[in-house]
């Protein structure tokens, strides 16, 4: 690795890791444009080396949400196993490829996650309303007990309210709640692990939903959960890729500890920015470098 290579690595490092942790995701988005554009590195040998900077990108994450206490270390291991095989699959796929048209499908996931993340923005900063349009009015406080009832019926009340076990981040059950369904998990983990294994990036966009939708867990929950799922599936990945080809394991080792110190500072910076600037910023940034890619991979093909 030559000092001009490793000094590019640190600030892209840095920007991938402050856009981890200050937006939650889609930073490691990057890293393959980063690899392959700046850093000379081969289509195929990026979006393997990219799944390094991915899982020690989850690692830290995890980490900072497992004290949090926002992980479901069963759902997250169980629909990681689940995506092995896409995984598996995916990898061996895109080694096969042809670069070009990697390169080429790799612009138009890029431009889905753009998209999916202003979208995602816009719903964030609409505000919660009726359908009269006036704001969602806050729920009636509980009703007090009434007077004359012994003391110790309403502090007997009140301990029984006190330590009545938490729901631990699942969604109560009704009729508008979706049930697991076994299947449906199945394929949709199988789903996730090959977009992970084919394009080398932890597809939190997708996970996130997934473990929302299909599994039924909160949002705060899903997105700790989530890191557990990419951490399986970008292992899984990057030991099917290990053989397939000579990864630059010191670039890729300064790489990831650079985005490992900028997750860090981006978790700090979080509360101090306005989210809906940022993450329009990062699609028009995503947008554009698609765009790029798409033009100079496209007249190739």
């Amino acid at each position: 690795m030559s000092v001009l290579i490793a000094a590019t690595a640190l600030p892209c490092g840095l920007l991938i890791g402050l856009l981890l942790g200050a937006l939650g995701g889609g930073g490691s988005v990057l890293a393959v444009p980063a690899l392959v554009y700046l850093m000379g590195q081969s289509p195929h040998a990026a979006t393997a080396g990219a799944l390094v900077v991915v899982a020690v990108g989850a690692v830290s994450g995890l980490l900072c949400h497992a004290r949090a206490g926002r992980v479901r270390w069963a759902a997250g291991a169980t629909f990681g196993a689940l995506g092995t095989a896409g995984s598996y699959a995916g990898s061996r796929w895109s080694a096969a490829l042809d670069p070009g048209v990697l390169m080429a499908a790799f612009s138009v996931l890029m431009l889905v996650v753009a998209a999916g993340m202003v979208l995602r923005g816009g719903r964030r900063s609409a505000p919660a309303a009726t359908e009269d349009g006036a704001p969602e009015p806050e729920p009636p406080e509980e009703r007090s007990t009434p007077r004359g009832w012994p003391t110790r019926l309403r502090e007997g009340r009140r301990s029984r309210e006190l330590t009545r076990p938490p729901e631990c981040g699942r969604r109560p059950e009704g009729p508008g709640v979706p049930r697991p369904r076994p299947l449906r998990t199945a394929l949709t983990a199988s789903a996730v692990g090959l977009l992970t294994g084919f394009f080398g990036v932890g597809g939190g966009f997708v996970v996130v939903p997934a473990l929302t939708l299909v599994l039924g867990l909160e949002m705060p929950v899903a997105v700790g959960t989530s890191l557990l799922v990419i951490l399986v599936n970008s292992g899984v990945a990057l030991a099917t890729r290990a053989g397939t080809g000579s990864l630059d394991w010191p670039l890729l080792a300064t790489l990831a500890a650079c985005a490992a110190a900028g997750s860090h500072l981006g978790n700090r910076l979080a509360g101090h920015l306005r989210p809906q600037t940022l993450t329009t910023s990062f699609a028009a940034l995503v947008a554009v470098l698609a765009l790029a890619m798409a033009a100079s991979t496209l007249p190739g093909l």
